[in-house]
């Protein structure tokens, strides 16, 4: 039987359907963004002078202190504490507050507390953007549908850029050219080229290359749609409902259905606290 403060906590800390909810979940993305800008200023110049440098420092645990204990809330308000600490925002969660400690051992190790924004992701169901948390779940539907048409298609431009590596190996190293000596320095200029990107820090001088490099750039242009239209087309097939920011005690599945009683995904019952929507 869970304790009735615990589900209460647990209604304020990982859902926004109630007032007390969407306060708690407003006041938390105020302190991120403040302390993302602690972190900013702090690398400043005008950061290490002695009262600058202790105000910044102090706000700076001041914050890493009310996010530890926040994460600390989170673990015991949940049921499976491990699957929570190795979700996506439970790692999001323990890297927001990771750095500070790293920090007093590794020089300047602190800055990575930019990680915090991260977290500001929190922001789509704190203003209960119905519209959004069903794009995202539709979004999610669609990638796992079509893991392995993406992944047939990563292969192939794995395979694509293996050979325009070993030809651009053989046609630009034989030339002399000291930029292709080596697979690798191949594969990284065909993954830029393919890219579009073309940094030009590695370019043919062969005509050979040349007709190899503008062939791996159209090839690139043709292949970006691809993934587009895989995605567009699992989205477009994929039923919308309107969704809730409830989370699942147990397994802590969010984006259930506004009528569900019952977790979609372990069978666990809701929290039906919502008597104080927002």
């Amino acid at each position: 039987m869970v304790a009735p403060w615990r589900d209460r906590l647990h209604s304020i800390i990982f859902e926004a359907d109630t007032r007390s909810g969407k306060a708690f979940d407003v006041g938390l993305i105020l302190a991120i963004c403040a302390s993302v800008v602690v972190v900013i200023l702090s690398t400043m110049p005008i950061a290490s002078e002695g009262a600058y440098r202790k105000t910044l420092y102090t706000l700076e645990w001041i914050f890493t202190g009310l996010f530890t204990l926040e994460y600390i809330l989170r673990l015991i308000v949940v049921r499976r504490r491990v699957r929570y600490a190795l979700s996506f925002f439970g790692i999001i969660d323990l890297l927001s507050i990771l750095p500070a400690f790293i920090g007093l051992v590794v020089p300047r190790g602190e800055e990575m507390l930019v990680v915090r924004t991260l977290r500001l992701l929190r922001i789509f169901r704190v203003f209960k953007l119905a519209r959004y948390l069903n794009e995202a779940t539709a979004l999610k539907q669609a990638l796992l549908i079509s893991r392995h048409k993406v992944l047939v298609f990563i292969t192939t431009v794995l395979i694509v850029v293996l050979i325009a590596s070993a030809l651009m190996h053989i046609v630009e190293g034989n030339a002399g050219n000291e930029a292709f000596d080596s697979m690798p320095s191949a594969m990284y200029w065909a993954i830029i080229t393919m890219t579009t990107v073309g940094y030009g820090d590695i370019t043919p001088i062969t005509a050979i290359g040349k007709v190899i490099t503008a062939a791996l750039v159209l090839v690139g242009y043709s292949l970006i749609i691809i993934p587009t239209g895989i995605l567009t087309a699992e989205m477009a097939g994929f039923g919308r409902k309107a969704i809730t920011t409830r989370a699942c005690r147990s397994c802590m599945f969010e984006g259930h259905d506004s009528d569900a009683d019952f977790c979609k995904r372990c069978g666990e019952r809701l929290n039906g606290d919502l008597a104080n929507p927002a």
